[in-house]
């Protein structure tokens, strides 16, 4: 681009070291979360960093103020941005630069020239999309200042930051970010087309373009050194920009090269592609006086500084791991207990939660034998037994303490794979119904109806042949199926649900048959569509499984009936199938929830993250306390347990270091009065 030398002169009076000076600092291991995507291919949201992502002249903008503190702009209340789940078994799979990629198609198409009359202008302008105040949130301090932000980065190792484009509020953002490029790409029309009416309406330069022009420095001012901010001023003078404009004498080309080169300066090297478009787009709509692909350049504008201060604030992140997670316990404790203080939180529901499973344990073990896993929670067995059944689905969620307030996604989320657990144990428990009842063979008194003059042979062929005896009476028949034949020993294949004899199969065969309709039921759980609950889920699925489960058994009963079955089955949390399959993954919780918090309950904040999110040695595949033997469980046996556990011991062990002594063993009155607790706002 031999062109962008056009903004020299003003380009000159920049900082040009930083480039050179970006290796000095410490590379991030993992891709910045926004990149815009390729035209004509839609690029994941990655999550782990190559290094080319780190922005440049980062160094040299934290320690920029001259008293070495980082310069925060003011807390915005407005929630512009929002962070992936923190959920470290799931990652997040959005999109959000392309959904703001199509959006741009919109701003030519809603209005190609002025109209004849204009509405009246609004009492004020409307706001750029992206500001200072918007972006406020990514600031140093108030990441370090944000309670949740930092209980979530104990579990979550990919935790970024990333524009929030979810939900109803993300559509309304969006709505709100196309009003205001349609509204600018009508002003720059008229002042075209129709320059008296313009100055009349805008004379006051009440309009959005100087609007634009002004968040773009403040943001740009945040992204650079503090000795720099002075010559961003002489070169994005805004007042003086603006009467060019209005007078017809506004180099935009200028102004597109020299922002290319600041930009360039400042961000990631894999921005600067799309800094190069962002210039091209400003300098043919210049050349060309076409106001749309003005309007798309000065939109690419903004994407770009959104972009950079997203990696800043992501690289900040991982910078600031260690040390927010170090300080996770003694943080969270200050900010509890001035919660307390202000009687803002009430932890005597957390006390009677935890007092009431405590008299639970002492009755259960009055007549039964202590399990030897219990001695691994060492003083914390009450409480994990009780934090277990917690994520029961047959345990009402309302019954969740106070003090799991940043816990609470974690526990749906775990909550939610249990009740997907269990009932792919119900759905194989069906199966094997079936397969047991497809198995039946005809009964020796049925061999008596059989006249004298025929064969024995032929009679053990029929048999061989997977053929069913119609000719046998209806009490031989299983009384749980419905037949058509009406006693005729002749029947419709096409109205009959008939029970076909098999010959006996390998039990290698049997397992394997079990394990494909087990990884069959998983592909469609996680196929399935979103769904309002667990419960809803199962029984939109409840029609694809009981085909599933048909088509594998080879047993041709009525689709329907075994439907509705099925679905009861897996819908009803308190039957007692239901609750004797959860019980059992109960059992099985805590005995592996036993061994993981033996391995996590001595190690340092920073080891236990590294511990519980890292690469993991499963349980049942080495040697230990519990005496497991090194095997390898098929899916269905492991079912998700281990994983569960390692989540519900790192989550229980950190909850119960912040809220043991304040809540569940000591007196807050006493925690109250150490020295250190002052508040952490």
């Amino acid at each position: 681009m031999g062109d962008q030398g056009a903004g020299g002169g003003l380009e000159s009076h920049m900082s040009t070291h930083r480039r050179q000076d970006s290796g000095e600092e410490p590379i991030p291991t993992e891709p910045a979360p926004e990149t815009r995507n390729p035209p004509a291919e839609a690029e994941p949201q990655a999550s782990l960093q190559l290094p080319q992502d780190l922005p440049r002249g980062q160094r040299d903008l934290e320690d920029s103020d001259e008293d070495g503190s980082t310069r925060a702009p003011v807390v915005n209340a407005k929630p512009g941005l929002s962070r992936n789940p923190s959920t470290c078994s799931t990652s997040s799979t959005s999109k959000p630069n392309q959904e703001y990629l199509t959006a741009q198609p919109q701003v030519p198409e809603r209005r190609a020239s002025p109209s004849p009359h204009p509405s009246p202008s609004p009492s004020r302008p409307l706001e750029p999309p992206v500001t200072k105040m918007t972006l406020s949130e990514l600031d140093v301090t108030k990441i370090i200042h944000n309670p949740k932000l930092r209980h979530d980065i104990n579990y979550d190792p990919e935790l970024h930051f990333r524009p929030n484009l979810d939900g109803e509020k993300g559509r309304r953002k969006q709505e709100k970010a196309n009003q205001f490029w349609t509204m600018l790409l009508d002003q720059l029309n008229m002042f075209v087309m129709d320059r008296e009416g313009f100055h009349a309406r805008y004379g006051n330069g009440d309009w959005c373009l100087p609007s634009l022009l002004r968040s773009v420095r403040d943001i740009i001012e945040t992204l650079v050194p503090q000795r720099d901010r002075e010559l961003l001023n002489e070169g994005l003078n805004v007042d003086l920009l603006m009467q060019q404009f209005n007078r017809g004498v506004a180099d935009l080309e200028k102004l597109a090269s020299w922002l290319s080169a600041v930009l360039k300066l400042h961000c990631a090297p894999m921005r600067d592609e799309w800094v190069d478009e962002m210039y091209q787009e400003l300098s043919n709509g210049n050349r060309n006086n076409d106001t749309t692909e003005l309007v798309k350049g000065m939109r690419s504008l903004l994407m770009v500084l959104e972009a950079m201060k997203l990696d800043v604030a992501n690289h900040q992140i991982r910078c600031l791991r260690p040390v927010l997670i170090d300080d996770t316990v003694h943080f969270e404790q200050r900010f509890f207990i001035k919660k307390i203080e202000s009687q803002k939180l009430s932890i005597e529901p957390a006390r009677e939660w935890y007092q009431a499973a405590k008299e639970h344990t002492e009755r259960l073990y009055a007549s039964t034998p202590v399990p030897p896993y219990t001695s691994s929670f060492s003083d914390m067995s009450v409480f994990f037994e009780a934090l277990c059944r917690l994520i029961l689905p047959s345990t009402p969620t309302d019954t969740t303490p106070p003090t799991f307030v940043f816990d609470e996604d974690r526990l749906l989320k775990l909550r939610s794979d249990m009740y997907d657990s269990i009932c792919l144990e119900i759905c194989m428990r069906k199966y094997e119904e079936l397969e047991r009842l497809s198995r039946i063979t005809i009964p020796t008194q049925a061999s008596s109806r059989i006249p004298s003059y025929v064969s024995e042979e032929p009679s053990a062929s029929n048999r061989l042949s997977g053929e069913f005896n119609f000719a046998a009476p209806m009490r031989s028949r299983p009384s749980s199926l419905a037949f058509s034949d009406r006693g005729s020993n002749f029947s419709s294949p096409r109205s009959s649900a008939c029970l076909f004899t098999k010959p006996s199969t390998d039990f290698g065969d049997s397992r394997s048959k079990a394990a494909e309709l087990y990884s069959a039921l998983l592909a469609l759980l996680h196929t399935a569509p979103p769904a309002a609950s667990p419960v809803q889920r199962w029984k939109c699925l409840a029609e694809s499984v009981a085909i599933q489960i048909l088509r594998t058994v080879n047993a041709p009963l009525s689709l329907p009936g075994f439907e509705h079955t099925l679905a009861a089955a897996v819908s009803d949390v308190h039957s007692e199938a239901f609750r004797t399959v959860e019980e059992s993954f109960y059992q099985r919780l805590l005995n592996d929830a036993a061994k993981r918090v033996g391995e996590f309950r001595n190690l340092s904040a920073v080891a236990l993250f590294s511990a519980a999110t890292g690469p993991r040695v499963p349980t049942h595949a080495r040697n230990g306390l519990f005496g497991d033997k090194a095997s390898a469980r098929d899916p269905r046996e492991e079912a998700g347990i281990d994983d569960m556990a390692v989540r519900l011991a790192h989550l229980g062990i950190l909850h119960w270091r912040v809220w043991g002594s304040l809540a569940y063993e000591e007196d807050i009155d006493d925690e109250m009065q150490l020295d250190g607790f002052d508040g952490c706002e």
